[in-house]
C-alpha cells in the first residue's frame, strides 16, 4: 500500500493505492492520526485502491468519528469492487462517497 497526502490549508487528501487490509490498515490509521492536526475536511482518494477489508473499513469508521467533531470527511474515486463492499456492509449509508 502506498499513501500520499496533499494538504491545502485545513483540507487534507489522502490517496490510498493498493490493498487496504489487515496488514496495511494499521499504517493508514497511524498516518491519519499523525496528520489530522488542524484539518477540518478529510478526503480519502481511492482511485487506485484495489481492495478494502473489514480492517480497512474500521479505519474509515474511526476516521469518520474523529472528523464528526472536527469537520467533514468524504471518499472519492471508489471503483466498482470497493463500492460493492461499501454497499454490502452498509458503509455507503454512513460515508459521504463522491
Amino acid at each position: 500500500m502506498t499513501l500520499n497526502k496533499t494538504l491545502n490549508g485545513s483540507s487534507l487528501t489522502i490517496a490510498v493505492e493498493g490493498r487496504l487490509d489487515t496488514v496495511t490498515s494499521p499504517e493508514l490509521e497511524a498516518f491519519v492520526s499523525e496528520n489530522l492536526e488542524g484539518v477540518t475536511e478529510l478526503t480519502f482518494d481511492f482511485t487506485n485502491l484495489e481492495y478494502i477489508s473489514s480492517a480497512g473499513l474500521r479505519v474509515l469508521l474511526s476516521s469518520q468519528k474523529k472528523m464528526n467533531t472536527k469537520g467533514k470527511m468524504k471518499v472519492t474515486g471508489v471503483n466498482e469492487t470497493v463500492n460493492e463492499i461499501f454497499e454490502v456492509t452498509g458503509f455507503s449509508d454512513i460515508l459521504t462517497i463522491e
